[in-house]
């Protein structure tokens, strides 16, 4: 299958996981195919393909055959792809609605922190690099039951990021849950792609999004670390906001579960 590489990496983009998008490229070569004889044209295995092909199904992409077996055929090519691209505009409908509802949240944050010479208790402006690197491990450190975050680069982190390893490590034996949504950028950059494998084998759960409207962590729907690119200087200048604030949390909280459920699968942690 080396030579789909490229059709993989597109379906990828309109959405389907890695095995998805194998199995569709292997039931479009012909008529119908069992589960298990998907499951060794796509070269996927073989315990994974049921629920592949069950998604695919779900997604309108595949047609079940009932028989003494089983089988599947795919969905034509064009009428796939237009079922796909009908799903992302609407993630990127409910993107901007989340973008929206962000901006009108954060707002009044933003302004008190311009307009304040001494920012309130709850609210730490950062714009040193390093003092925004600190207080992001620092809220790794601090979660104790859920760490959210929305990750796009430029990233503060050293690349390995071992700190956010051992507080995902932390958190799942606890039984808490750690969960991020990427950019699709992430799945063309293989340092970065690499990062959220090692981060899904030590237990996080990732997705992925067309685009996130800024960087967040959201730890125990209680404190909140967030950038504000700023406008006037540049994408190079950045402000973070470091919050202590529970309703603002949990508001913050739902929009990235709203982005979560609009968000795609990616590559686990064996890169499938």
């Amino acid at each position: 299958m080396e030579s789909d590489d490229g059709a993989v990496n597109d379906l990828m983009a309109l959405g389907l996981s890695r095995y998805e998008a194998l199995v569709y490229l292997a039931l479009v070569r012909r008529e119908s195919y069992t589960a298990a004889e998907a499951a060794r044209a796509a070269q996927v295995p073989r315990q994974r393909v049921y629920d592949v092909l069950d998604a695919l199904v779900r997604r309108q992409l595949a047609v079940p055959r009932p028989g003494r077996v089983t089988s599947f055929s795919a969905v034509a090519p064009d009428l796939a792809l237009a079922r796909l691209m009908a799903r992302q505009r609407q993630s990127l409908e409910r993107l901007d609605q989340v973008s929206g509802a962000l901006a009108l949240a954060l707002a009044p944050l933003w302004s008190d922190g311009r307009t304040h010479t001494d920012p309130l208790d709850y609210i730490e402006v950062l714009r040193d690099p390093r003092a925004i690197a600190e207080r992001f491990a620092r809220i790794q450190e601090q979660a104790a039951h859920e760490l959210l975050s929305f990750c796009k680069p430029p990233f503060v982190a050293p690349p390995a990021n071992d700190e956010g390893i051992e507080a995902v490590r932390r958190l799942r034996r606890a039984g808490g849950t750690a969960r991020a949504v990427y950019t699709h950028d992430a799945l063309g950059d293989a340092e970065v792609l690499e990062n959220v494998r090692r981060f899904a084998a030590a237990g996080e759960e990732s997705r992925f999004a067309p685009r996130l409207p800024l960087k967040l962590v959201v730890a125990d729907a209680s404190l909140v670390l967030c950038d504000m690119p700023d406008p006037v200087a540049g994408t190079r200048a950045t402000t973070a906001l470091y919050i202590e604030h529970p309703a603002l949390a949990t508001c913050l909280r739902m929009a990235f579960l709203a982005v979560w459920e609009q968000a795609g699968e990616g590559p686990g942690p064996g890169g499938g």
